[in-house]
């Protein structure tokens, strides 16, 4: 049986004796650094070997933790912090599980994004899309398909990436209502509210998740066809005046400069 164990995001003290229990009771424990591993294990005295299990070497070490399972080993599987599977290793050996009918299960626990959106106060439905990509064009395609979601999005961020990411966010998405969220559980957890327009003005230390609430603003496409009239009277380019009028608006700039060439 391979055990799916969620691990303290913060404060050492969140996790349920089912997960020491566990921990305690398998061959070994598959882990993304196995120093920050320690630091946990030490905390509960728990005595196991470790073995390496991060997104450089996850689909070798699936293969191996397999063959390990299919001679009858119990292991568990943990990430530095909170549920493996979200944003951390964990989705590959799970689908390997699947397709050799192999048992699995997963330990309650901890995961960043479900503190952070209740922390924020927003309502649901909520969509959880995670760290935005590296690529431009993948991430510009990400975004694309969020401009229309009406639900709260829920992003991870760096503190390497947060102000920049913010803007990328403000650009395709317009401006909302975000709560960013830092050093969850932590001794200085707190949570900012702002605007995407805004940004994050605070400590730019440790994990951020940022919160956007529901795009709820309706349209009223007089105001629209209004100010992107006054806009182009003003010698604006129809490219310009839609990218303003979209911010203004909450709009997809696309839509807008499809509209105009109509």
């Amino acid at each position: 049986m391979l055990y799916i164990v969620a691990t303290p995001i913060g404060n050492l003290k969140e996790i349920t004796y089912r997960a020491i229990e566990v921990l305690n009771s398998v061959e070994y424990i598959a882990c993304e650094d196995t120093r920050t591993s320690k630091i946990l294990l030490d905390h509960y005295d728990i005595k196991k070997p470790l073995k390496s299990y991060h997104k450089f070497n996850e689909n070798k070490s699936s293969m191996d933790i397999i063959n390990d399972l299919k001679n009858g080993k119990d292991i568990a599987l943990i990430s530095d912090a909170g549920m493996p599977g979200i944003s951390d290793p964990g989705n590959i050996i799970v689908n390997h599980l699947i397709k050799e009918n192999l048992s699995y299960t997963v330990i309650s626990g901890p995961s960043a994004f479900v503190n952070a959106f209740v922390l924020s106060g927003f309502e649901t439905p909520v969509t959880f899309v995670g760290f935005l990509p590296e690529n431009n064009t993948k991430k510009n395609e990400l975004l694309d398909s969020l401009s229309d979601v009406k639900s709260s999005l829920i992003f991870y961020c760096s503190p390497h990436s947060i102000v920049e990411d913010l803007k990328v966010l403000y650009n395709a998405l317009g401006d909302r209502k975000i709560a960013v969220v830092r050093e969850i559980s932590k001794k200085f957890e707190e949570v900012n509210f702002s605007t995407l327009k805004d940004g994050y003005g605070g400590v730019v230390k440790g994990e951020f998740v940022v919160v956007i609430d529901k795009n709820l603003q309706k349209t009223d496409n007089n105001n629209v066809d209004n100010d992107l009239k006054t806009l182009l009277n003003m010698g604006l380019s129809k490219s310009d005046a839609s990218k303003i009028v979209a911010k203004i608006h909450n709009l997809k700039k696309n839509d807008i400069y499809k509209s105009l060439n109509n």
